[in-house]
């Protein structure tokens, strides 16, 4: 039955909700505030990551939702990512773990990522995370931002098969060579930006569509992703747009129409691999992590 209850299972047996809310570029406070909303409007998904710099808000953000909500700890599904500047070995990675636990006020994460492929040491962050993963401190183990050659390189090397790959993914980046590799290994892929940056929701095809369904261009967005069967992690701070992105569940696209998206795809990436200097100790998103607003 569709609704934000509703539930994939990963290739572990692990259960995630297919639609969550996510925290990027959000201040500690608004982090906070939003989670709190969203948990009471019925999302169980929250995604943050280590380089937003919120996982303190968040993690207030949760536990005071829960509260509100009268919800246990496993009523939630919560992933947070491992950084770039802090990927390395099992030690180093353990430790990093332990900090963001503390942060995010848990005792355990449901899903913990690499958050991009650093080429020097993403294969061996990924061994650590495969022995935090047995150890109990995640549920569940993926990756972000690997293409196709990444993540072939992974699956020799690795015991553990991803269970997610985290991309862009909207109508104009379909992602569809890694779609269709992950989906034959079993890797669900899951969608950040999935309304494009806000570029989609001004596509004519997108308007269009939204006057034929009476809804809004990030309704009939993704209500698309969920039927080519998407996770998707939707970003808002605003209580009236978080509610709406959840209004997806009354009404389904027809066949036809879902065509007329994908075909939309112009497999161009936001933000790639050549936005990075990896090993450049000033390079963005290299080493350092974005900076947000304290809770005061």
């Amino acid at each position: 039955m569709d609704g934000l209850q509703s539930t994939i299972t990963l290739n572990n047996g692990v259960k995630m909700p297919r639609l969550g809310l996510g925290v990027w570029k959000t201040s500690n406070n608004d982090s906070r505030d939003a989670v709190i909303k969203a948990i009471k409007h019925g999302y169980r998904a929250i995604d943050t990551a280590r380089e937003y710099g919120n996982e303190p808000g968040t993690g207030e953000g949760i536990r005071e939702g829960m509260k509100q909500e009268g919800l246990k700890r496993e009523d939630l599904f919560v992933t947070t990512k491992l950084y770039n500047g802090e990927q390395g070995d099992y030690n180093k990675v353990s430790k990093v773990l332990d900090k963001q636990l503390s942060d995010l006020g848990l005792d355990y994460v449901d899903l913990y990522l690499i958050h991009w492929p650093v080429d020097a040491t993403h294969l061996e962050s990924y061994h650590a995370l495969e022995r935090l993963y047995k150890e109990g401190k995640v549920r569940a183990i993926g990756v972000s931002n690997f293409d196709n050659d990444r993540m072939s390189k992974l699956l020799e090397e690795s015991e553990i098969v991803p269970a997610i790959n985290q991309m862009e993914f909207n109508p104009t980046q379909q992602e569809k060579d890694i779609l269709s590799f992950d989906d034959s290994h079993g890797i669900q892929l899951e969608a950040w930006s999935p309304l494009g940056a806000g570029k989609s929701l001004k596509n004519p095809v997108i308007d269009e569509l939204a006057k034929k369904y009476s809804r809004t261009p990030a309704q009939i967005i993704l209500r698309w992703e969920w039927q080519r069967e998407i996770v998707t992690v939707v970003k808002s701070v605003h209580e009236k747009r978080i509610v709406e992105n959840s209004q997806i569940f009354d009404f389904k696209l027809t066949d036809e129409d879902v065509q007329r998206i994908n075909q939309l795809d112009e497999n161009k990436r936001d933000l790639w691999y050549d936005d990075f200097t990896w090993h450049n100790p000033n390079g963005r998103y290299g080493n350092e992590i974005e900076k947000v607003p304290d809770i005061k």
